[in-house]
Formats: structure tokens, sequence, C-alpha cells
């Protein structure tokens, strides 16, 4: 081939990508374009769903004498801490975080080792009456929570633990949505695995220890969290149990701050926003573990 054909073919091969190239590049623009508006829509989303928060963090800085003003912000010569100093000096603010961070704690701690047990043996083992057992307990799911205070309340009068912490704690040690977020996680580890450890000479708590539950660390991580929130916003059973100030916790303390003639709305803002600090601490530190054990278990039959 002359050196003339050559660059006729290289010519006629230029002219057939070009077209190609092209539509590549339009492609790429609008695939551009999309994810440009995508993250515009979910940014403006964020944007209003966190408002409510980012108002109560101003209003906490805000002077009292300014509470009510429009302005989402107020400007920086004017932010005041008075609101927090009206705080500390009206309740007990620590002691009352002391006590949720101990409730919240071992009720976190009491929810997962019960849940991740019950919800191991629903999901490997095999015995009469299986089904109707997790339909029982599914059914539980569908009663309201203030249907059983009142039994819970003569249950925990009767054992003479009113105004103890475990009165507080035990009536709500086991949750039956975290058995069954731990059996739909659990369905996912191989029976050959567990039976090759049996084989090994390993007991069932064993297995259950150390093969089941680091397998299903992410819905772990998930159900801390959901244990936590639950455990840290307690408000109704908390009150109806506790009486002594020393017992109280964050959420019965701060509305202590409620009072009948005159509201310090400030200071209550101030208590909110701190209280509400630990339970945004948690879901940054697991909400890898968080979206990736809600979804372990979704398709699990």
């Amino acid at each position: 081939m002359g050196p003339h054909n050559w660059r006729r073919c290289a010519r006629a091969r230029a002219d057939q990508d070009q077209p190609n190239h092209r539509g590549g590049r339009l492609m790429t623009a609008r695939r551009i374009v999309i994810l440009a508006l995508k993250y515009t829509a979910l940014s403006i989303a964020a944007l209003v769903t966190m408002s409510p928060l980012i108002w109560m963090a101003s209003a906490t800085v805000r002077p009292p004498e300014r509470f009510y003003d429009y302005d989402f912000f107020p400007p920086l010569d004017d932010w005041s801490l008075e609101s927090y100093r009206s705080l500390f000096r009206s309740i007990n603010f620590f002691a009352y975080l002391l006590n949720s961070v101990f409730v919240a704690g071992v009720t976190v701690v009491a929810q997962i080792l019960l849940a991740s047990m019950g919800g191991f043996a629903l999901a490997k083992y095999r015995f009469a009456g299986k089904k109707l057992v997790m339909l029982l307990m599914l059914s539980t799911m569908v009663i309201p929570a203030e249907v059983m205070l009142a039994p819970q309340y003569q249950i925990v009068q009767a054992l003479g633990l009113m105004d103890t912490t475990a009165g507080l704690i035990l009536p709500t040690a086991v949750s039956v949505f975290g058995v069954f977020l731990f059996r739909q996680a659990i369905l996912g580890v191989p029976d050959e695995l567990l039976q090759a450890a049996r084989i090994d000479g390993c007991a069932d708590f064993t297995i259950y220890w150390r093969i089941a539950l680091p397998l299903v660390r992410p819905m772990v991580g998930a159900f801390c969290l959901i244990a936590f929130m639950g455990s840290w916003n307690s408000f109704v059973w908390p009150i109806i149990v506790l009486h002594r100030d020393e017992m109280f916790t964050l959420p019965i303390g701060v509305s202590k701050m409620i009072g009948v003639y005159r509201e310090d709305y400030g200071a209550m803002m101030a208590g909110t926003f701190l209280s509400i600090l630990p339970v945004i601490a948690l879901f940054f530190a697991l909400q890898r573990e968080f979206v990736s054990g809600l979804t372990s278990g979704a398709v699990k039959g």
C-alpha cells in the first residue's frame, strides 16, 4: 500500500470515528448535568431537613432579648452564652447526662445480646412451633407501647423496683424488633460454616459468639444506633418509674425547665441541643454499619 492510499485510509477511519467521539462527549455532558441536578436536589433536601437543627443551634447563642427575632443566625457580635449559663444554673445537667449515658449503655448491651441470641435461635435452630413463636413475637409489634405501661408498672411495683435503675432498664432490655433484624441477618450465615464448627467441637454458644455474631457485625452497629436512640429519647416510662431528682435522665431533666408562669426557651433550646449531640456523634460513627446492616437482611426470607 502506497503512502497516499495509507493516508486516505487513515482519514476515512478518522471520519468514521468522529461521530462516535461526538456521541460520547454528548453522553458525558448529559451525565454530568444529570449528576449535578441530582446533587443539587439532594443538597437542597438536606438543607431543608437540617434547618430546624440549625435554627436550634442558632437560638442557643442568641441573646435572651433577641430570642424571637426572625434572623436565622445572629451576627457574631451578638452571640451570647447566656442560654447555656441559665441551663446549668437551672438543672443538674451533667448528673442527668451521666444517668442517661449509663441507662442507654446498659440497655443497648442488653438488647444486642438478647436480640442476637433470639435471632440466632430462630434463624439456625429447628424446633416444634418455631413459626408460631416467630408469629407471636411479631404480633406484639402491632400493640401500642402505651397499652403495656399499666402491666409493666404493676410488675415493677410488685418487684420493688420503683425509682431504681433496674426498674427503668429491665422492661426495655428485650426488643422484638431487634430479634427480627438479627434473625434476618443471621439467615445469611452459611449453615455449612456452622456445621464445620460443630464438627470441630465448638459448643452452641461458641458458634454464636465467635462465628455468627462477628459475621453480622454491620447489623450489630445498626441496631446499636437504633437501641441507643430509643433509650436516649425515652420519656414516658422514666417519668412514671423515677421520682427522685438524682435518678432523672436527661429528657426528664430538661422538661423540668417548663415553668408554670414563665419558660426560659433559650435554656430549653440549649439543653435540647446538647442532648441530641451524642446521638448525632454516634450516627456519624456508625453510619456505614447502619446502612449496610439494615440492607443485609432485606432479601432474606
